[in-house]
C-alpha cells in the first residue's frame, strides 16, 4: 500500500475495537501511532484519568459475568453509552448529557497532551475514539478525521453543535451513516468507506488474498457439498476459477476471540471441552485469541492442559505488545474457517467470508453490530457452547456457514482503508455497486 500520506493517527487504550481500527493505517502514522491514555505528552493527571477510565471500562466488561450483582453494575456503563431505539427516524441532533460531559472534561484537560503533540505538525487528525476528535475541533484543528467502530453509535461521537463541527466521519456500514444524519452530522461529512481492515488481509484493491483464502474456505464450510451447487457460478465469478481448486491442506479452524477487557474468557473453555473429542481425532484445529493479557493467555494454557492429548491441534493466540498480537491474529484469519466471538468491532471480519458465530454482546453497541449481521445474514447467535460439538456441526453439514461466509463477503463491506486513503488523499470518494469493490 504505497502512498505519501502522513498523518497525526489517533486511538485510545479502551479495549481493542479503537485500537483495531487504526492498525491498518500505521504506515501513514506520523511517529506511530498514538495512544491516548499513554501519550508521552500527556501530564501525569491526564494519565491518571485516562487509567482510571480503562479500569473502570474494563470492570464493568467483566462484571457482566458476575452471578446476581453483575448486570445492575455493568447497566452502570451500558447506560452511559446507550444507543436509542433506530425507529422511528427523527432528529437526535440536541445535545445529552453525555455531550455536555466530554466537552467539559475536554476544557479541563482531557486530550490536552494529544492536542500539545498535534500542534507541531499541522498535518491531518485520523481518530477511532470521539474524545480526541471533539477536541480537536474545539481548537479548531483543520481536518479531522473520525472512524467509527461499530454499526451505530452514541451521540457522544458527535459536536455540540453538528452543523458547526467540521469533523469527517467514516463510516463501517451504511446503519451508522443514518445514524449520524440523524445526529446532525452534514451528509457531505461522512462518508460509508467499510471498516478499515488490513491489507495484509486483503491483498490489494482487487483482493488477492481474500478471494484466494475465502475460495478454500467455502470448501471447509460444506463437507456434504450443500453450498456449492446452488453457488458455483457465482462464487467462481467473484473469487475466479484458478482459486476454486480445494488444496485440502489442512483442517477445520475455529479461532474463538476474547475481548481486550478478557470477558466470556470461560466460553473458550466450554468451546474446547465440547470439541475434545473431534481434537484429539485431529478432525479439527482450534485457536484460542488471548489478546494482550498473560492472565487470558495463563487461562487458556490450563484450558490446553485438561484437554491433554489432542492439545496440540490448539493454538493460543497472544502478545503482550498489541501490534504483534494483531499481526498474529490476522495471520490466523487467513486459515480460520469460522470467527467464534462477542460481536464488536470483529464483526466487520464477515467481509473477509468468515462467518461470525456471536456470544452474548457486551454493550448496547455490541447488540447493534449483532442486528447488523442478522441483517445481512451473516452472523448466527451462540446456542450453548457445552454442545458445540453438536450444534455447530449440524450448521456446518447443512451449509449454513458457508452461506453466512458467502452472505458476509457480498453485503459487508471490505475495502475501508483504501477508501479512506483515497479520501485522505482526494477529499472524495469513488461509489461501486459491486460487492468486491465496496
Amino acid at each position: 500500500m504505497e502512498t505519501n500520506i502522513r498523518a497525526w493517527v489517533v486511538s485510545a487504550n479502551m479495549g481493542y475495537g479503537h485500537l483495531r481500527a487504526v492498525f491498518p493505517l500505521q504506515k501513514i502514522a506520523e511517529e506511530g501511532i498514538i495512544s491516548i491514555g499513554v501519550n508521552d505528552e500527556e501530564s501525569p493527571s491526564e494519565r491518571i484519568l485516562w487509567q482510571r477510565l480503562l479500569y473502570v471500562y474494563e470492570f464493568l466488561s467483566r462484571a457482566k459475568g458476575i452471578p446476581v450483582i453483575g448486570n445492575p453494575v455493568f447497566n452502570i456503563l451500558d447506560s452511559f453509552l446507550r444507543i436509542p431505539s433506530f425507529y422511528p427516524l427523527r432528529n437526535l441532533s440536541y445535545k445529552t448529557f453525555q455531550v455536555n460531559l466530554l466537552t467539559s472534561s475536554i476544557k479541563k484537560g482531557l486530550c490536552s497532551g494529544m492536542l500539545k503533540k498535534i500542534i507541531t505538525k499541522r498535518l491531518p487528525l485520523v481518530t477511532s475514539f470521539f474524545a480526541p476528535a471533539i477536541a480537536a475541533d474545539l481548537e479548531g484543528y483543520d481536518s479531522v478525521y473520525c472512524i467509527i467502530c461499530d454499526a451505530d453509535l452514541n451521540r457522544v461521537w458527535v459536536a455540540e453543535e453538528p452543523s458547526e463541527s467540521m469533523i469527517i466521519y467514516f463510516a463501517p456500514c451504511g446503519k451508522a451513516s443514518q445514524r449520524l444524519l440523524a445526529y446532525g452530522v452534514p451528509a457531505e461529512k461522512i462518508f460509508t468507506t467499510g471498516f478499515p481492515l488490513d491489507d495484509e488481509l486483503l491483498g490489494g484493491k482487487d483482493l488477492r488474498i481474500l478471494k484466494a483464502d475465502l475460495a478454500q474456505r467455502l470448501f471447509y464450510l460444506d463437507p456434504n457439498n450443500r453450498f456449492w451447487p446452488l453457488h458455483d457460478k457465482s462464487v467462481k465469478h467473484f473469487l475466479g476459477e484458478d482459486n476454486c481448486k480445494f488444496m485440502n491442506a489442512r483442517k477445520l479452524t475455529i479461532t474463538y476471540g476474547v475481548g481486550g477487557a478478557g470477558a466470556q474468557k470461560e466460553i473458550g473453555r466450554k468451546i474446547a471441552l465440547s470439541l475434545k473429542n473431534k481434537l484429539q481425532s485431529g478432525e479439527i484445529h482450534l485457536n484460542l485469541a488471548a489478546g494482550t493479557k498473560e492472565i487470558i493467555k495463563n487461562y487458556f494454557e490450563n484450558v490446553k492442559n485438561e484437554i491433554g492429548s489432542g492439545s496440540e491441534n490448539i493454538t493460543i493466540i497472544y502478545s503482550h505488545e498489541i501490534s504483534e498480537y494483531f499481526n498474529k491474529f490476522n495471520e490466523a484469519m487467513h486459515t480460520t474457517d469460522i470467527l467464534w466471538t462477542k460481536p464488536s468491532e470483529l464483526s466487520f471480519y464477515t467481509g473477509l467470508g468468515l462467518p461470525i458465530i456471536m456470544s452474548p454482546p457486551i454493550g448496547s453497541q455490541e447488540q447493534f453490530n449483532a442486528k447488523w449481521l442478522f441483517e445481512i445474514q451473516a452472523g448466527i447467535k451462540q446456542e450453548n457452547p457445552d454442545y458445540a460439538d453438536q450444534w455447530l456441526f449440524d450448521l456446518l453439514n447443512k451449509g449454513r456457514l458457508a452461506e453466512a461466509a458467502w452472505s458476509g463477503f457480498l453485503k459487508a463491506r471490505k475495502l475501508g482503508t483504501y477508501k479512506i486513503m483515497e479520501v485522505l488523499e482526494k477529499g472524495k470518494m469513488t461509489h461501486e455497486d459491486s460487492p468486491i469493490l465496496r
